[in-house]
């Protein structure tokens, strides 16, 4: 059941859905902790534009922080189980 609650807001403020141009500032703040909206721009960049990876580099740094803190968190979060 939780996942809903964060798959569903996640889904709607990653640019998926609705334009991220066409909502409101708050929303569009809230929107950059979320890593599927950096995904959705590499994604289309690469399929629809033929961008290459140089052109992307601020979005694969947001992808690549956000996978080492998800990771150290989960490590932390591991070993503590182990104890």
């Amino acid at each position: 059941m939780l996942s809903w609650f964060t798959l569903l807001p996640t889904v709607f403020l990653s640019g998926f859905l609705f334009p991220l141009a066409a909502m409101p500032l708050v929303l569009r703040l809230v929107s950059y902790v979320i890593p599927l909206r950096y995904f959705l721009i590499i994604i289309r960049s690469v399929l629809l534009k033929g961008v290459g990876a140089s052109s992307l580099t601020s979005e694969i740094t947001a992808l690549a922080v956000f996978a080492v803190v998800v990771m150290t968190l989960a490590a932390l979060r591991f070993r503590k189980r182990l104890d």
